[in-house]
């Protein structure tokens, strides 16, 4: 069995169109026949259905509860590491420089890559499959999620992201504080080896500013940035 039968085995879909498929694991530095213009038209659909799928599964949150949960589920370590579960970084066609850097592995690769092959399966089977292929491969995710965990604080969920990953605890570091109290402000940095810097925030708080610079940690790790 080839590589990209077993691919289209581990997606539970066969194409019509093998050339679609063929295009949707290509990277840029391969070709100008490439999986970006897919990669558009996946996001759209699988942004659809995971928000279909979280509002029929939660008929009381609110809608800040599911964007927040939608979030969870598109945002680029998750479509990475389902990418992952289907050893997508195996079939991805890529130029000789971004093969030797390791970009089968890259999480902005591989969920660039996850979301073209939606896209290419949308133009194959149409919308009624590319659905049903979209929530069995997000089963599982979507079935561990719950409305008592949507409001952990920033801190919280930065420490559950960075431990996710076998990673060491951020530190928060107090750089300044300024005023008089009541009208203190404090500056905290948020120092983790996997930031490639250190991120501030301030707050009228020390508690403030250190959960104002975890979201603000948080978002540059769950960006890929």
């Amino acid at each position: 069995m080839s590589g990209t039968e077993k691919l289209q085995e581990r997606i539970g879909y066969r194409f019509e169109d093998p050339t679609l498929l063929e295009q949707a694991v290509t990277h840029r530095s391969y070709s100008n026949a490439n999986n970006e213009r897919l990669e558009f038209l996946g996001d759209a659909i699988l942004n659809f259905v995971i928000a279909s799928a979280l509002f029929e599964r939660f008929p009381d949150a609110t809608e800040g509860q599911l964007s927040r949960l939608r979030a969870r589920l598109v945002k680029r370590p998750t479509l990475a590491n389902v990418a992952r579960e289907l050893n997508l970084g195996e079939q991805l066609i890529m130029g000789g420089g971004e093969l030797k850097s390791g970009g089968f592995n890259r999480d902005s690769i591989l969920s660039d890559a996850l979301e073209a092959i939606l896209g290419a399966m949308l133009l194959d089977a149409g919308a009624a499959v590319t659905s049903e292929r979209i929530v069995a491969l997000f089963e599982s995710r979507l079935d561990e999620l719950s409305l008592s965990n949507v409001h952990k604080d920033a801190k919280s969920r930065l420490q559950e992201f960075l431990q996710g990953r076998g990673k060491a605890l951020p530190d928060y570091v107090l750089v300044k504080t300024s005023g008089k109290s009541p009208h203190q402000e404090f500056e905290v940095e948020c120092r983790s080896g996997e930031l490639t810097q250190a991120v501030s925030a301030r707050g009228t708080s020390r508690r403030k500013a250190e959960q104002a610079a975890a979201q603000r940690a948080l978002d540059l790790l769950e960006s890929g940035l």
